[in-house]
């Protein structure tokens, strides 16, 4: 592609026309719970240049609908953005004129990583439900290998929001020496009973659809409708009330034509159940459904503190660490980030919490918002020069 045909995308403070890249690893590698692969995938995108010291690399994390497309475009007829391009990009929060940004897609995924989707190269059939149980400590060993391929011995830093969060904790705490700081947003230490539940139904609801066949279906063959329903319900835990009030409220769609004699009372009636119902749809169209049973488990299993004090873990940890919160999240509360925090100070680690108060939901953290743009350009820069110490 010529310049002048690239130039409408590469606005000022955007990253501009990227592509993925596939980290073809060919060692075997085991899984927490057992199991093991022949080796695996990792689909992966980079923007910025690595510096000559190979020390300003930042590694991000997506939480469980997102993929490895965080920033930039693909193409001019593919203009869909990546998931966090109004967070990093020349001049953005994370400045990419300053870093070297790499996210990707995790072990167990369905956007061309090894996952449930897969074809096993053993049996040339998809690995449906003979895929191992992945953790998100899984998905972070198999992240250090990408890394060790690209050959950046310690990251500026690991940032990540929801099950983006988790992966950035286990990392400050699997591979200390490795991570020079950790920014974890809308997240928790552990999956309380609450978050559990929710994704016990939306795991029901695709088990139970007829489609579903154990996990053994045909892709876009699934179970399509539980999928959707699943969806449908993990987003209303995404959002808040007030969000939602504000965004639809009692907004009743127009009715363009006659509803149907039979069930027309139960079509769509107001604004927020069309909503609902497009998220469901468009999620069916990108999203695997066994990877989705997966990632749930992994976070229904999460437990940064392996079962005990979530200080004998902190411990091991050296990086500096940014936790943030946001007031309307109820899926993981402000107090579960700040519980965080006050377990590293009271490891006498470099932690602090910072309170965003925003009204739209656990996704507070993908959205516009200046005052979460200062915290963390200010964390960042912070870090540069000599890695001082810093506290706010």
């Amino acid at each position: 592609m010529n310049d002048a045909e690239a130039a409408p995308a590469l606005d000022e403070g955007e990253v501009g026309l990227v592509d993925h890249h596939d980290f073809v690893c060919q060692e075997p590698f085991t899984f927490e719970e057992g199991g093991q692969l022949p080796g695996f995938t990792l689909r992966y995108e980079t923007y910025g240049k690595l510096n000559a010291a190979r020390d300003n690399a930042i590694f991000i994390f997506h939480a469980l609908s997102g993929d490895h497309h965080c920033a930039g475009v693909y193409s001019l007829q593919d203009p869909k953005p990546g998931w966090w391009n109004n967070m990093i990009g020349p001049g953005k929060p994370i400045d990419t004129s300053k870093y070297f940004v790499v996210g990707s897609n995790c072990l167990g995924g369905c956007q061309g990583s090894t996952g449930p989707s897969s074809l096993n190269p053993e049996t040339g059939k998809r690995y449906g439900l003979s895929f191992p149980q992945v953790s998100i400590r899984d998905m972070v060993r198999a992240q250090r290998r990408l890394l060790d391929h690209l050959g950046i011995e310690k990251l500026h830093c690991v940032i990540g929001g929801s099950m983006g969060g988790m992966q950035a904790l286990q990392w400050a705490i699997e591979y200390p020496e490795r991570v020079n700081s950790v920014i974890a947003m809308a997240t928790t230490s552990r999956q309380r009973a609450q978050s559990i539940a929710f994704n016990e139904v939306g795991r029901s609801a695709i088990v139970q659809d007829p489609g579903w066949h154990e996990g053994d279906y045909e892709p876009g063959k699934g179970p399509n409708v539980g999928l959707a329903v699943a969806r449908m319900m993990a987003h209303i835990t995404y959002l808040s009330d007030e969000g939602l009030e504000r965004k639809f409220g009692r907004e009743r769609k127009r009715v363009r034509e006659a509803a149907p004699a039979t069930g027309g009372f139960f079509d769509v009636e107001f604004e927020v159940e069309s909503y609902l119902r497009y998220q469901g749809k468009s999620f069916v169209n990108r999203f695997d459904a066994n990877t989705y049973l997966y990632f749930t488990k992994a976070l229904d299993r999460f437990d940064l503190g392996q079962g005990g004090p979530l200080e004998d873990v902190l411990q091991k940890m050296q990086a500096r660490a940014l936790v943030v919160g946001f007031t309307s999240d109820w899926l993981f509360p402000p107090e579960q980030n700040r519980d965080i925090v006050h377990a590293m100070l009271r490891c006498g680690k470099n932690a602090s919490y910072a309170e965003v108060n925003m009204d739209l939901g656990h996704d507070s953290f993908l959205i516009k918002a200046p005052e979460l743009y200062e915290l963390v350009s200010g964390f960042l820069s912070a870090d540069e020069g000599h890695h001082h110490p810093h506290r706010h």
